[in-house]
């Protein structure tokens, strides 16, 4: 005998459900009605028909399953899955260690909540975990001190780690931009903490400065950390020995701004080691074009600039340089529309000095007083260069100088890029795009500084402090190509060749593409779906949770189920060739 719930057609009218019984009689089948379903609720049905099938029947979802804990996951998944996708553990180590493991979750925490290193090996920990990512990896119980040992491991792989690099990303007669930055650190512990240039905007702290090698298409490659005094040109040296003896490249061209290959480190550096450059010149030096040379003309001639075009002249001053002249007229405009803001505005200050000295008793102390207001106020804004002034024991009296606002505002917008490189081996237009392609390196240490948190810096030593900026690096390298990955959903230009279709020259204005302007206009990508920052798309993807699951009655092993991605989240893994539920163990220790 068997039981079974039927539904029956019933013409016209909704069908009969029937709770039936069937048994056989000789050759014939016999079936009896037991109950009529008809007009019980869908889920007592299903109820029943769940009971004949042997199933458990419970009163509440909680009763059938337990879930015990849910973890972000799906922004864990994405960095770690890319780290992995893209061969970092490899380069890491060939083997696998636990060192190994601590410095892949480091980097990839990085990316998804930068934070201390303490407070790192609490969201790595499972007991005060805020992701899947030490799951993921199993990595257990993690200490503060692991996370220390783990910046040594790394500061001492790090000649491989960027060998291996290079040889992915350079190669010889490539081009390689180079920059250098600063952050400010906390504490005065730290041997290479030094007062120096501050780029951060934080008085009164200490600094490190650090220098970072890219490709041309922005790829960080190796990354170099210096005391916080040391100058921007003295670092061009070290890194010259760097791509030279540990990246074995022997030809290539280094592409660094006019404050870090100057004159002095091309004589003293570039030409002794046989390397090619391109920078700029800095406007003392474009001054020096401006004077005749040799009873000739003088080699540049503003007024004889085309606007966004590359004049390409040669120069006594500057043997076996090309130089390419650029002339930018919004750059022009600015600079004329800033001079004069801040020449009327000390205008307005040295007016208000004027006044109080005539306020006051003449005599050798006004005299003084005038001219200490006059170094305190009056060159707050650095042009009073530009003003003629007359100090008296009891006036004073200023006007501009125009004869020196002209002669400086002739080089308004007029740039000068130099380079050694032969016309056969880079074109004029090339050259200057590739000297403005250092922007790349900037928004590198903007992304550092910002998204990833190099500063402020926490630990003491200098091999942590070195070990700290590497591992920035690492996270950025893998950040880096997330983000090319990702462009279509980003607000970021995914379609570089129409942007440069756009672009008349390399002295024009930067143009977007139509598919990134459509994006910002719209704020939809191509297939509907919203356009994203990079952080608030890792934020979405965070809503995929790994939850553990528990079956009550059963054993303590919980299950590790995976939530199923909306359509956007699902696009963004397709995107980065990740499989959110790949590394996410089947079963859980309970």
């Amino acid at each position: 005998m068997a039981i079974s719930v039927d539904v029956i057609p019933n013409r016209s009218s909704p069908p009969a459900i029937l709770l039936r019984e069937a048994w056989r009689e000789g050759p014939r089948i016999r079936r009896r009605t037991i109950a009529n379903l008809s007009k019980m609720p869908p889920e007592f049905v299903d109820a029943i028909r769940s009971v004949i099938k042997g199933g458990v029947v419970h009163g509440s979802l909680a009763e059938a399953v337990s879930i015990r804990r849910a973890l972000p996951h799906g922004h864990a998944a994405a960095a770690l899955g890319t780290a992995r996708r893209i061969g970092l553990e490899r380069i890491l180590h060939r083997s696998r260690s636990r060192k190994r493991d601590l410095a892949l979750a480091a980097i990839a925490a990085r990316i998804i909540a930068p934070d201390s290193k303490l407070a790192t090996a609490r969201r790595l920990s499972p007991k005060t975990a805020d992701s899947s990512l030490g799951s993921m990896l199993g990595l257990g119980q993690v200490s503060g001190n692991e996370m220390l040992d783990m910046l040594d491991w790394l500061r001492q792989r790090q000649p491989w780690i960027e060998k291996s690099l290079a040889n992915r990303h350079l190669g010889n007669g490539t081009l390689i931009l180079y920059d250098v930055s600063s952050s400010y650190m906390e504490g005065r512990c730290c041997p290479l903490a030094a007062f120096g240039h501050n780029r951060d905007g934080k008085k009164g702290k200490k600094q490190i400065t650090f220098g970072l090698l890219c490709a041309t298409d922005g790829c960080p490659v190796a990354v170099e950390v210096f005391s916080g005094n040391t100058a921007d040109p003295s670092t061009v040296a070290l890194q010259i020995a760097k791509l030279r003896s540990r990246f074995g490249i022997t030809r290539l061209a280094l592409v660094g701004d006019r404050g870090m290959i100057t004159t002095a480190r091309i004589r003293e550096d570039l030409e002794p080691a046989g390397l090619d450059w391109i920078s700029a010149l800095r406007n003392a030096d474009i001054r020096r074009l401006l004077r005749p040379s040799g009873g000739g003309d003088a080699p540049l001639d503003p007024d004889a600039l085309v606007a966004d075009a590359v004049a390409e002249i040669a120069s006594p001053d500057f043997p076996g340089e090309r130089l390419m002249v650029c002339l930018n007229p919004r750059l022009r405009q600015e600079r004329e529309r800033k001079r004069e803001d801040l020449l009327r505005a000390t205008e307005t200050e040295l007016q208000g000095i004027a006044e109080t000295a005539a306020r006051n008793r003449p005599g050798p102390s006004n005299r003084d007083r005038i001219n200490r207001s006059l170094g305190a106020r009056g060159n707050r804004r650095k042009v009073l260069k530009h003003f003629d002034i007359t100090v008296g024991e009891g006036s004073m009296t200023f006007r501009r100088n125009t004869a020196g606002i002209r002669a400086e505002a002739a080089l308004d917008g007029i740039y000068v890029v130099r380079t050694n490189l032969p016309a056969d081996a880079i074109g004029a237009e090339e050259a200057v795009e590739a000297y403005k392609n250092l922007s790349r390196v900037e928004r590198g240490f903007r992304h550092m500084k910002t998204d990833l948190r190099v500063r402020p810096i926490h630990v003491r030593t200098e091999e942590h402090v070195r070990g700290h900026v590497f591992l920035c690096m690492l996270s950025h390298y893998v950040e880096w190509h997330m983000r090319r990955r990702l462009a279509p959903l980003l607000f970021q230009d995914d379609d570089p060749e129409g942007a440069k279709a756009r672009r008349v020259s390399p002295v024009g204005k930067a143009e977007v593409s139509e598919r990134a302007k459509r994006k910002a206009d719209t704020k939809r990508a191509g297939d509907g779906y919203p356009v994203h920052s990079f952080r608030t798309l890792l934020d979405d993807l965070s809503s995929v949770a790994l939850n553990r699951v528990c079956i009550p009655g059963g054993t303590e092993t919980e299950l590790a189920v995976v939530t199923t991605p909306t359509r956007l989240q699902a696009f963004a893994f397709e995107l980065l060739d990740v499989n959110p539920a790949q590394f996410v163990p089947i079963r859980m220790a309970g």
